[in-house]
């Protein structure tokens, strides 16, 4: 019998994937990059759910600075019923890896009703929302079937950078060489996954009380960090099953860190945003709880409670090295304390309520319940 493949087994095969799709940037972003530069928009809208959406925000930082443009992350429900004033400057790309997404496909339909052309990124092109859509691009995520998306989240947030250079070449905004030189940087940022990959165990065991002892935790970034701790409190909150928070880096003193007691656990991102200001949080956060971690690409930091993962890349590159750190935690501490089975009322409000369309049943991208 084949043996099913488990979270760790897709980000292990992430840098493989990563290294792929810069190998075939401009044939993989074709489809997007065509209707970009020919519709010439202005502002791109990204409509996305869960890691979908931190994947967005994650890639945001680079799309403004390389392809500089304004770039709005919003999740479909509030697209759908509440901000949907797009004009004809703004490309709006619908997000859903399965492609079965009940509230991305309800987004395309508004936007269908406006007359406008639908453009969708997905792991399935034979899927609902790709064939209802003009334009659909298969973001090069492979098949993931393993309900907390890894390999998706950091795929999708290389393809959006990608889709920047090769946008910004085609624009001439951007110089071949240059294009060139942001690529050979998205490989080293590549090596920092591995990095991470292979010094996390390690801190994770000597730091494991704290790990397997989260009742509460808070994940918190700025720049490109910031969608880095949208994506890690999801995962934690996703497998662990306990209440993990995400907040932008400043804002976390200015409320949440009110109700801090020695048993809360915070992880603080530092991709070089704010980075002075970040150890200074880091440090005060250290006084009320022993369990806090500072995540950062400075090669010169050191100390308890600090990881380092000297990337050597720009600030808005990070998040392909860093999200392993709460990929591989999420898994860990799940697989250690039997998380992954769901509270039986939990199972059936899924029943009650769906967030997939009918044919996803039958789908390849189907994930076990």
């Amino acid at each position: 019998m084949e043996q099913k493949a488990t979270m760790l087994d897709y980000i292990a095969s992430t840098p493989e994937y990563l290294r792929q799709n810069i190998g075939k940037s401009a044939e993989l972003t074709a489809p997007l990059v065509e209707e970009y530069v020919s519709g010439g928009y202005q502002t791109l809208w990204i409509i996305a759910s869960g890691s979908s959406s931190n994947a967005s925000w994650c890639a945001r930082p680079f799309l403004r600075r390389h392809l500089g443009c304004e770039v709005k992350v919003l999740a479909p429900f509030t697209f759908v019923h509440s901000e949907n004033d797009f004009g004809p400057k703004d490309l709006v790309v619908l997000v859903s890896q399965s492609g079965y997404s009940l509230n991305v496909i309800q987004a395309a339909d508004l936007i269908r009703f406006r007359g406008r052309r639908t453009v969708c990124l997905t792991g399935d092109l034979d899927s609902d929302l790709a064939k209802s859509c003009d334009v659909a691009a298969d973001y090069g995520v492979g098949r993931e079937t393993v309900a907390y998306v890894t390999r998706g989240v950091t795929t999708l947030t290389l393809f959006f950078m990608l889709f920047a250079i090769e946008a910004a070449l085609r624009l001439e905004k951007k110089s071949a060489k240059e294009a060139e030189e942001l690529k050979t940087q998205l490989l080293t940022a590549v090596q920092g996954n591995e990095t991470a990959q292979k010094t996390w165990p390690a801190f994770f065991q000597a730091h494991y009380q704290s790990m397997t002892g989260m009742t509460n935790a808070y994940i918190c970034g700025a720049g490109a960090g910031y969608g880095i701790a949208l994506e890690g409190a999801l995962k934690i909150g996703e497998t662990v099953k306990l209440p993990t928070a995400a907040y932008e880096m400043e804002e976390y003193i200015h409320g949440p860190s009110l109700q801090l007691t020695p048993a809360y656990t915070v992880f603080l991102v530092d991709t070089g945003t704010g980075r002075e200001r970040a150890r200074q949080i880091f440090e005060a956060t250290c006084i009320a709880t022993p369990h806090t971690f500072l995540i950062t690409t400075d090669p010169s930091a050191q100390g308890e409670g600090v990881f380092s993962v000297p990337c050597g890349v720009p600030e808005e590159m990070t998040p392909l090295c860093l999200l392993p750190v709460f990929q591989l935690t999420a898994h860990q501490v799940a697989d250690d304390l039997s998380r992954w089975l769901k509270h039986p009322l939990q199972q059936k409000m899924e029943a009650a309520v769906s967030s997939k369309s009918a044919n996803y049943v039958n789908s390849p991208m189907k994930r076990p319940s």
